[in-house]
């Protein structure tokens, strides 16, 4: 890129590519977009020393890819946080339950599962998952209750029947 590239053509120009990459990196097109837009403002607000470099695009995939281990650091430490705490119990169900658990999971839908597990695994409010799922804290808040119903019918004592 020449010196004399305004932000704007830059943004036009670059921003398509580096919404796709970010995908490659986080296989969710929300995420994708927001770290996309974080690493355009960051260039943004260093225009005038980022236009002067040898590789104002190198500039801003690499911000794209400090945003994502960020990203993967933080999850990391949440994961482990809860591990840590439910590895404190002494009731671990058996094998079969297990079992029964991840395909009653694996049963809901790819949306209302990742905002279930933001919520009730990682413990984020609404406020926190949306911003990751890329969509509003209602949308959140339904897809929970909703997979939370199914969990609940998958997973109820089948003793009912007669």
């Amino acid at each position: 890129m020449a010196e004399g590239v305004d932000f704007e053509d830059f943004f036009r120009a670059e921003y398509p590519g580096l919404v796709r990459a970010f995908y490659l990196l986080t296989a969710d097109r929300g995420e994708a977009e927001e770290m996309a837009q974080e690493a355009m403002a960051r260039a943004y607000e260093r225009w005038d020393q980022v236009r002067s470099m040898k590789s104002p695009t190198g500039y801003v995939y690499r911000v794209g890819v400090n945003l994502n281990r960020q990203r993967l650091r933080h999850l990391a430490v949440r994961a482990r946080r809860l591990f840590a705490i439910a590895g404190h119990s002494d009731l671990e169900p058996p094998l079969d339950i297990r079992a029964e658990i991840v395909d009653a999971i694996a049963s809901i839908s790819k949306g209302q599962r990742e905002a279930f597990m933001l919520v009730e695994w990682l413990g984020m409010n609404a406020d926190e998952a949306a911003r990751w799922l890329g969509i509003s804290p209602a949308s959140v808040r339904s897809r929970v209750h909703r997979a939370r119903a199914v969990l609940r019918d998958r997973l109820s004592d089948d003793t009912r029947d007669p």
